[in-house]
């Protein structure tokens, strides 16, 4: 079976592949179709916008699509839905200075990932690894928020962890997984 993933981001496709693998899915970069992204505060509805973009009419492909954020307790969830736009605007360094001071440093990451296709309406799969937010970026593996986010049970950032150990439970590979299995007959 072969997957189109309407993404840009390399890294992203990088670890669905991987994880689809596993599940002996091929998964495509797709780059024909554009992920239209709707300001939102809610992470499933812009995944379900992107998708009715996508699939509209008798689709022959399966297409996949992504949005994850990184929400942080003590700051109300911020960046949330808008963590893109917050990593490109003021960065670790930018966020680590918004937690200065604050000893709660709970967060989670959560992965959306959607599919459509012929004869499937959108079908959602969420991912969600919590954890809490480091005082300092460590790693260099790994991409965005992955040397500030240390996941529960671990001592160590997804920075610092590798993609080897991340793609085993990341929230996007949760999701991804819960897609892999669903599609190899947990319909």
């Amino acid at each position: 079976m072969k997957i189109f993933f309407v993404t840009g981001n390399e890294a992203k496709f990088r670890e669905a592949s991987l994880v689809l693998g596993e599940f002996g899915i091929e998964l495509a970069m797709d780059r024909s179709h554009r992920k239209i992204e709707i300001q939102s505060d809610n992470l499933e509805d812009i995944v379900n916008n992107a998708l009715a973009t996508i699939c509209t009419g008798d689709v022959s492909e399966y297409f996949v699509v992504e949005d994850d954020g990184l929400f942080i307790d003590k700051l109300n969830g911020f960046p949330g839905p808008y963590s893109s736009y917050v990593y490109r605007t003021i960065g670790l360094t930018g966020i680590l200075r918004l937690m200065s001071g604050i000893n709660d440093r709970t967060a989670y990451f959560k992965s959306v990932v959607g599919l459509c296709g012929p004869q499937i309406p959108a079908k959602l799969f969420i991912g969600v690894r919590y954890g809490v937010i480091a005082t300092e970026p460590r790693g260099s593996e790994g991409f965005g928020y992955d040397p500030i986010f240390i996941p529960s049970g671990f001592n160590k950032t997804f920075g610092e962890l590798g993609l080897e150990i991340k793609n085993k439970l990341s929230h996007r590979a949760m999701a991804f997984r819960t897609l892999g299995n669903w599609l190899l007959g947990g319909r």
